[in-house]
């Protein structure tokens, strides 16, 4: 299987390993769950003047402008709940600028907080992308997704359907 690495992958990754097998075989969430719908809402409503939606390679960034001399990136998120997925998602994203030769930033969005976190890939950080995408490749290859296990997004996830129907 050809495996298309993607920021989402990387997000779900860092919430749910499941999840990622989930996205990876098209099996895709409930769209119409209601964190899916304010979320999508969201990203819509806010940031309108900026240049958004900006694919490069497999990647979509949710925000592209220039601040001064720097290329900003950035990525909406509704809340700061899952700020350790977001921010690795900015990492990743950061990232694949890097290798193509291109210098940025990056900022995580939380409009509905009022609050913006400015992301920067440091070595270490790369390091641990690294480990994520292979681990990410080994879960996609694999026959069937990785058993569900209970945690604290379970309860709000729009992927609930599937692992405990």
């Amino acid at each position: 299987m050809d495996i298309y690495m993607t920021g989402v992958y990387i997000w779900y990754y860092n919430i749910c390993k499941r999840q990622v097998w989930l996205m990876a075989h098209s099996i895709l969430p409930d769209e119409n769950d209601d964190n899916i719908v304010l979320g999508r809402f969201l990203h819509e409503y806010y940031y309108r003047k900026d240049q958004k939606e900006i694919k490069f390679g497999n990647a979509v960034f949710d925000i592209l402008y220039q601040d001064k001399d720097e290329i900003v990136i950035g990525e909406t998120k509704k809340s700061s709940r899952f700020k350790e997925a977001s921010r690795y998602q900015l990492l990743f994203y950061i990232k694949l600028l890097k290798e193509a030769g291109i210098s940025a930033k990056g900022v995580l969005f939380y409009p509905e907080e009022r609050k913006k976190e400015e992301v920067v890939l440091t070595a270490e950080e790369e390091e641990k992308l690294e480990k994520m995408i292979a681990d990410i490749e080994t879960i996609i290859e694999k026959e069937s997704p990785p058993p569900a296990a209970t945690c604290r997004y379970c309860p709000k996830c729009a992927y609930r359907e599937y692992c405990f129907a």
